[in-house]
């Protein structure tokens, strides 16, 4: 099952992979036709009314495979409004090839006839609540038309994430929906066909720009609605926690803290004035900094766990510490990664290693990435926690669900940009289930890593990185 929103990533990421939207357009439509087909009968009228989105572009294409019926076409809303190219083209043929395609511009112009099918490809799976005019006259003469209904993806009415159903929704007596059921298809009195229209598995398994689209902003929103993320890091090192802290901004964090001990909040805090520091006493993370650092990381949306924290015994009892009594979500990176598979903690984790790293934790790896990949979907099962195994391909994987991210480049391994990973991938857990974050975060970090690399070469640092972030996390190219 897949949700609406979700079917919405997986169609962008086919376009990135070389199948657009307008080649899985005419493959619904076809798919659409075969379904009108096994309900009629030849010579039977058939009636399509399509809204002006993709969802009628879909029937709006299967029209053109359905001349042997007495068809007629009713396009809810004016030809030039269509919301998409793809569809407005469709609807654009139909007029050149002189078919019976007329707009229907407010309720009182719907008039269906008297068809025996009738084709409802109003409202596909972007829509939720009750339907609206002209869609809610139209719902409601095909509900009391004595005709068979086929509804296109989902009948209009019903939301795609929820699986709710309006009061006044299409009744359909059979549904084709699309790659795979949607919620509330399983609980309608219809059968329901899952028609393949080529759509690549690699859609959903390799981490494409489609996947940014989950990143959206209400126009209502205020500081902090978008994410607080606390770095704790430092003491061996600055750099690290001030790329990781900065990164996570750049990634669209609302707020980022960095607690750091005070011997190197000086430096940390020179990096940038949009990072607050919150120092500890001493010059490492110590055991006695656990307590103070729980209430802090409890106030956050995500905590960064590891950059420069380096592997003194007593930061790593400090780190085990932490991580036992956190309840949150953490991404845990550097040498914070070795405490974890011995750490019995409730808290949601997303580890960054590479490879070495991931050896160490009691994990394998492989040199072709589809055996790493079968490698660390099992390594992340055994630990309980979503690993983001760095290298050539970047592996996500949650035990479950395994990702595959290809962006980056051989420039990427210059000191820092794990640090640029944690950063943003901090960022995006803050506002997204660890799998979501974890495989965004890898794609952004290797994107950003291609931007400059394409601009400058082998000889790309770390705060370049930081720099195109926010491009990189544009879903369009």
């Amino acid at each position: 099952m897949i949700t609406g929103s979700e079917m919405a990533v997986v169609d962008a990421n086919a376009a990135a992979l070389g199948v657009p939207r307008k080649q899985l357009m005419e493959s619904s439509g076809n798919a659409v036709a075969r379904a009108v087909r096994q309900l009629a009968d030849g010579g039977d009228s058939v009636t399509v009314v399509a809204g002006r989105g993709n969802n009628g572009g879909d029937a709006l294409v299967a029209a053109r495979f359905l001349d042997e019926f007495d068809l007629s076409v009713r396009l809810l809303g004016r030809g030039e409004t269509i919301t998409t190219d793809i569809a407005r083209e469709n609807w654009e043929s139909l007029q050149r090839c002189a078919y019976d395609a007329t707009e229907v511009r407010d309720s009182t112009d719907v008039e269906l006839g008297d068809p025996d099918i009738v084709v409802d490809a109003m409202l596909g799976t972007g829509i939720s609540g009750a339907l609206r005019e002209p869609a809610a006259t139209a719902a409601a003469v095909m509900n009391d038309a004595d005709a068979t209904v086929l509804s296109v993806d989902v009948p209009s009415g019903l939301d795609a994430e929820t699986g709710d159903l309006a009061e006044n929704a299409v009744e359909a007596d059979h549904v084709v929906t699309f790659h795979d059921t949607k919620p509330g298809l399983g609980d309608i009195d219809a059968p329901v066909t899952i028609a393949e229209i080529g759509i690549p598995d690699a859609a959903q398994s390799f981490v494409e720009r489609g996947d940014l689209l989950r990143l959206t902003r209400d126009p209502e929103s205020h500081k902090g609605d978008h994410g607080e993320v606390l770095v704790v890091g430092g003491g061996p090192y600055t750099g690290a926690p001030a790329l990781a802290g900065y990164a996570a901004l750049r990634a669209g964090a609302d707020l980022v803290r960095v607690a750091c001990p005070t011997a190197v909040a000086h430096e940390i805090q020179g990096y940038s004035e949009n990072l607050i520091v919150r120092p500890v006493d001493g010059r490492r993370l110590e055991p006695e900094h656990v307590g103070p650092l729980r209430e802090l990381a409890a106030e956050h949306d995500a905590m960064v766990l590891g950059p420069g924290l380096g592997d003194h015994e007593s930061t790593l009892e400090a780190v085990a510490g932490l991580l036992e009594s956190f309840r949150g979500t953490a991404v845990v990176d550097a040498d914070a990664l070795q405490v974890v598979p011995d750490v019995d903690t409730d808290a949601e984790l997303i580890c960054t290693p590479h490879q070495g790293e991931l050896v160490a934790m009691g994990g394998e790896t492989a040199a072709d990435w589809r055996e790493r990949r079968d490698l660390v979907e099992a390594f992340a099962a055994d630990v309980g926690h979503t690993l983001l195994v760095k290298g050539a391909a970047d592996i996500v994987s949650d035990g479950r669900t395994t990702r595959v991210s290809r962006t980056g480049n051989p420039g990427m391994t210059v000191g820092g940009t794990g640090d640029v990973l944690a950063g943003v991938t901090g960022a995006l857990a803050a506002t997204q289930e660890p799998m979501h974050a974890a495989a965004m975060g890898a794609f952004v970090n290797g994107r950003a890593g291609d931007i400059v690399y394409e601009e400058d070469g082998p000889g790309l640092v770390a705060t370049d990185l930081v720099d195109e972030v926010p491009a990189a996390m544009r879903a369009e190219e």
